[in-house]
């Protein structure tokens, strides 16, 4: 097989297992096409792996196998992996939607797989990934038997691959596309893939819905950025004694009604709003005793991070402004570009402007069916902080 070779002394983080090889790595490539699977070897000729390449951008390549194994070997040993991991990890009675693929994380750069009950849902994020899809639905299908499989590939990285959004029935039912209901610890939801942001749900907080109807036993919660209502769900099935949902989409507040009507709640154990959240944050005499804020991504490029720690600075600030004396805020950023220390500085920023008493009660990080490899840090990408205010 043809084969990239890189420079001297820039083969040390495909040496340390790291997934992506970057432009000025590499002193020469073979006649090849974007997306082709080529091996790389070191300026003395030694086989470190298998990536996919493309040339469009910084990051040209992607290890699919280190060492010896030939790559669609290594693909099949990668996701044979992950489904075993997440093997015993849940009761299916008590959850039934969990992920099975998290891209670097389960040696698989550029695929993302959720299933909901019997439904999976795809994103696949690169070239070299996209060219490997008939394998891996061959591969997937013959290892779960879903009765459906969607693709939801609608991925900023996609265009910077030179894909553009692809969203289609890939096999089964298109039924399982437009609606299905699972259960996460014990709780029904109503998730529609081909409508919805992501995959359809956000599988990464499950523990965080799981601490909330821990804590909010009496409390009156603001869910702010609330999407579909899962953390109001989990409030009010915690004790909490009215929890209300902003968003800016009308059409997620609709489903977050749903899914209290699913559970069982009433529509009087809260308000759906539709509103911008930092406007709503603004209102006067509000009395809340557990705030969550729960943002979608503010830096979606390196370049947006200076804009987008002022963004949570300011919602935070206000959060931490508005809740009661002794309250909680749950305040997250899925920022990949903002690292955990960067977010705990913004936080501190916003405790100081706020003029208030603010203690870390617990740190938090995306929900463990979504791994992050420690020889690939960049996996990781949620952060959490529940603060104590006083």
């Amino acid at each position: 097989m043809d084969s990239v070779i890189l420079k001297a002394g820039k083969d040390k983080a495909v040496r340390n297992r790291h997934h992506w090889i970057f432009s000025g790595a590499v002193a020469r490539f073979p006649d090849f096409e974007d997306g082709d699977i080529l091996a790389v070897r070191s300026s003395g000729g030694e086989h470190l792996g298998y990536a996919y390449f493309n040339r469009r951008g910084s990051i040209v390549g992607r290890v699919v196998g280190f060492g010896a194994p030939a790559p669609r070997d290594a693909v099949r040993k990668s996701l044979a992996g992950a489904l075993a991991l997440r093997e015993g990890l849940f009761d299916p009675a008590v959850t039934n939607a969990r992920r099975l693929v998290n891209a670097e994380g389960d040696g698989l750069p550029g695929l993302v797989a959720d299933l909901y009950d019997d439904v999976l849902v795809v994103q696949i994020a690169t070239l070299g990934m996209e060219k490997l899809k008939p394998l891996l639905l061959e591969l997937l299908v013959e290892a779960l038997r879903p009765r459906t499989v969607y693709e939801r590939s609608d991925l900023p990285a996609r265009r910077e691959e030179g894909l553009g959004d692809l969203e289609s029935v890939l096999y089964g039912d298109p039924a399982g596309a437009e609606q299905v209901d699972v259960l996460e610890n014990g709780l029904p939801f109503r998730v529609r893939p081909s409508r919805s942001q992501k995959t359809g749900f956000y599988l990464d907080q499950r523990e965080m819905r799981a601490l909330v109807r821990r804590m909010a036993g009496g409390s009156k919660v603001l869910n702010a950025f609330s999407y579909t209502g899962a953390f109001t769900v989990c409030a009010l099935k915690g004790g909490a004694v009215r929890a209300d949902s902003v968003d800016s989409s009308e059409a997620a507040l609709g489903l977050a009604e749903e899914n209290l009507e699913l559970n069982g709640l009433p529509a009087s154990s809260g308000s759906f709003v539709a509103a911008d959240v930092f406007s709503f944050l603004r209102s006067p005499n509000l009395d809340y005793d557990f705030i969550i804020l729960d943002p979608p991504a503010f830096a979606k490029r390196r370049t947006d991070v200076v804009q987008a720690c002022r963004g949570y600075k300011d919602i935070n600030r206000l959060a931490i402004q508005k809740v009661r004396p002794g309250g909680l805020v749950l305040t997250f950023s899925c920022s990949h570009f903002i690292d955990p220390r960067l977010f705990r500085q913004v936080v501190f920023q916003a405790s100081l402007e706020a003029g208030r008493r603010v203690r870390i009660l617990q740190e938090h990080r995306q929900a463990f069916d979504h791994p992050v490899s420690v020889y690939h840090p960049e996996t990781a990408y949620l952060k959490g902080l529940l603060l104590h205010v006083e």
